[in-house]
């Protein structure tokens, strides 16, 4: 089993994963109360959507064709006399109408009433199913939008009403949450799905470095796949071979730096029958692969390149660093038990390396 991890700002890397760490604020205290993942996400959304509520959800013009008693926007000629409309004093028509039964609107519905379906909280499943059908008495279908019916209705970053809402309703079914139980200041996840939570961590701490380091020229890529740089093999063999993908890359191109930063959800150290904190030699060896299968376009024109291995802190603040044949392996953990505030400054601390 795997070591249990500290947890207690799970709702901030939400946030972070989201892109919607502007709003954390105004959402701390409803998150910090969640007990697992869907119910942060439920209770972040219904409380949004109830505002949203309040203040008129937004309208937007949607094409519509029927058959009416007079003429509205552009006669469908080819349906009206096919259909020899005209003979019984109507007419076909197409027109915009102005309408809540839009998009993101839709999107919303249908979020809440997915959420419904997964969380046990009764207050929440209330909450999420009377929300719902009050959207639809309004005229909202509750039928998930397709992408390109979505594309349609795009939230600019000006809109920041709806922004959160429909960020949030998104993230509903995006596949990375997991469903881990929390519970107070103290809480650990213990028996989680490590990917998904791993992902979260990734996505989380991934964010929080574009926020910082783009304004000071640093570019800020998701993972990537590496190649082997093989040179001769036998027939099939590259098949074989284990795939090399990284979770976070941070380029300067006028300093020529590279920093690879791999984040685990897992202890930073383990134990052997020789000594008790050991640096978990899986993930050292992999760090190493990715750098050093690379230097062929790095180290050849220039460029400085450096790993590090991001965990969350079990114990004792780490913070090290060793030097191998030319490029620095870092390893730092991160405090997933101290409050936001602190929480945030220890994410931007990951820039003095830099």
């Amino acid at each position: 089993m795997a070591s249990p991890i500290p947890l207690r700002n799970i709702w901030l890397l939400f946030l972070y994963a989201a892109d919607l760490v502007q709003f954390k604020d105004a959402t701390q205290v409803e998150a910090e109360s969640a007990r697992n993942l869907p119910e942060l996400l439920a209770r972040l959304l219904t409380q949004v959507v109830q505002q949203r509520l309040r203040r008129n959800l937004s309208r937007g013009y949607q094409p519509r064709n029927a058959v009416l008693s007079r003429v509205r926007g552009r006669i469908d000629v080819l349906t009206t006399v096919s259909g020899q409309l005209l003979e019984q004093g109507r007419v076909a028509c197409r027109f915009e109408a102005h309408t809540l039964d839009t998009p993101r609107n839709r999107l919303v519905c249908a979020a809440l009433g997915h959420l419904a379906v997964r969380l046990k909280a009764p207050e929440l499943v209330h909450e999420c199913k009377a929300l719902a059908q009050l959207m639809g008495r309004m005229g909202v279908g509750c039928q998930k939008p397709s992408r390109a019916e979505l594309a349609t209705d795009q939230v600019s970053r000006n809109e920041t009403a709806e922004l959160l809402m429909v960020s949030l309703a998104k993230m509903v079914f995006e596949a990375f949450i997991p469903s881990e139980e929390m519970g107070g200041a103290h809480s650990v996840v213990a028996n989680a799905d490590a990917y998904l939570v791993r992902r979260l961590f990734e996505k989380a701490v991934g964010n929080a470095l574009r926020i910082q380091l783009l304004p000071l020229g640093w570019q800020v890529l998701p993972g990537r796949k590496l190649s082997w740089p093989v040179k001769l093999g036998s027939e099939g063999v590259l098949n074989h071979l284990p795939g090399m993908e990284t979770d976070i890359e941070l380029l300067h191109h006028s300093r020529k730096h590279k920093l690879v930063i791999d984040t685990k959800f897992t202890s930073i150290f383990t134990a052997t029958q020789y000594k008790e904190e050991v640096l978990r030699s899986g993930y050292l060896y992999q760090l190493y692969a990715y750098l050093r299968t690379q230097e062929a376009a790095t180290l050849g024109q220039g460029w400085r390149s450096e790993g590090m291995l991001l965990h969350p802190q079990c114990g004792g603040v780490v913070d090290t660093y060793v030097d191998i044949q030319g490029h620095r392996m870092r390893f730092k953990t991160i405090d997933l038990m101290a409050s936001s505030e602190e929480f945030e400054i220890n994410l931007k601390n990951i820039l003095d390396v830099l």
